[in-house]
């Protein structure tokens, strides 16, 4: 099947929406005139009267006043009449609420099933009859791409890769060899999935080797390590379902066994992943983080922004790192960590109040040394 160069995609997903139909969506509670008409979700101090303006939060509530919103999204009990709405949607849990609410008016575009003329697709590669291959795509040799599946312009699928029902390839994602991806797969703009793992040895001990196993402060005069080998990466990557990764994120290939990301989790733009690493369920990696080869990271972790995971660290579940985290070793289950090594959170707070008051403290003992000095020398 192909599709040709126009006529090939649905942009618009337009729905008339309804106070009423939006509570009945989302499984809200809503009051007064639920007829009204409702264009888009907005903020409150510019929303329009076919807007649905969200206040959910109490600090928001004044800002009405300054749009002209006839309806909004409120925190349960709310006066709304006394804001001067002519309706109101009640959401138990605000940001919640909002995931739902900005799902009903996503404006992401939908794609006709087929294969534009300019993709490229391997003889013996199976791809759906209800996918969609984008302009200048590739699917290579043995590749698999899954029922409902879009591929937008310029992605690549490497030679066995395969890729599940219903996912989402933006532009320029790349799919190494033998990758495994599941269900519902969101992948921005990109992304590499399956390079090479970053691993190299030298014929004698490195420098590395040397400082680790000496824990000394510089490195050896006999060691020379100008030389480094490759270690090729025999194994692939292999994602679970309903999994979201950034634009310009890099999941290495393992050596000899699969990386792996569990189901659910969640990668935002400009991560590193290196080889072997094992990610569990429901995980939520933040920008800029880099998680160094064979670490073990649990399930439901949360790793702030720009926090790294040093090689072979075991990360257990639930563990909450604060942005800029600097993880080693074995971090506890439910440990609330931040800093670099990583602390508890109370023992780093600790540790910040102290050297706040470094300053104060030295300032102190200056004037108290000058003292004694001065009544030395009247002495």
């Amino acid at each position: 099947m192909t599709v040709g160069d126009e006529g090939d995609t649905n942009h618009t997903r337009e729905k008339l929406w309804t106070v009423g139909a939006i509570a009945q969506a989302l499984g809200f509670e809503a009051e007064g005139a639920l007829e009204l008409p409702i264009d888009r979700p907005s903020h409150p101090a510019t929303a329009s009267a076919r807007d649905l303006a969200l206040a959910m939060d109490s600090k928001y509530l004044d800002k009405l006043s300054h749009g002209a919103a006839k309806a909004a999204m409120l925190s349960p009990d709310t006066d709304w009449r006394a804001l001067g709405l002519e309706a109101a949607v009640f959401a138990p849990r605000p940001r919640y609420a909002l995931a739902g609410v900005s799902a009903l008016f996503d404006d992401r575009p939908s794609f006709a099933a087929g294969v534009h003329p300019s993709a490229v697709i391997a003889p013996d590669a199976e791809v759906a009859d209800t996918a969609f291959i984008g302009p200048f795509c590739i699917v290579d040799s043995g590749a698999k791409i899954g029922a409902g599946t879009v591929l937008m312009g310029q992605a690549w699928v490497g030679p066995g890769a395969e890729i599940g029902p219903d996912g989402l390839l933006h532009p320029g994602v790349r799919i190494g060899r033998r990758v495994q991806i599941g269900a519902r797969v969101i992948i921005h703009p990109n992304a590499i999935i399956g390079g090479d793992g970053f691993s190299f040895v030298t014929p004698e001990p490195s420098s590395v080797e040397d400082v680790k196993q000496r824990g000394a402060a510089e490195v050896a005069a006999n060691v020379a390590n100008q030389r480094w080998a490759r270690i090729c990466s025999l194994g692939s990557v292999r994602i679970g379902d309903d999994v979201e990764i950034g634009g310009g994120t890099a999941i290495d290939r393992g050596t000899v066994i699969d990386t792996q990301i569990g189901s659910g989790t969640k990668i935002d733009n400009l991560v590193q992943i290196g080889h072997n690493v094992q990610i569990g369920e429901h995980c939520l990696l933040c920008g800029q983080v880099g998680i160094a080869g064979s670490a073990e990271i649990g399930d439901r972790v949360v790793l702030g922004g720009q926090s790294g995971v040093a090689d072979q660290a075991r990360v257990e579940n639930d563990v909450v790192a604060m942005a800029g985290s600097g993880l080693a070793g074995l971090t506890r289950a439910r440990s609330v960590v931040g800093g670099r090594p990583a602390l508890p959170r109370d023992t780093l707070g600790q540790m910040l109040l102290q050297q706040r008051r470094l300053p104060r403290l030295a300032a102190d003992v200056l004037a108290l040394k000058k003292a004694l000095s001065e009544r030395e020398g009247s002495g």
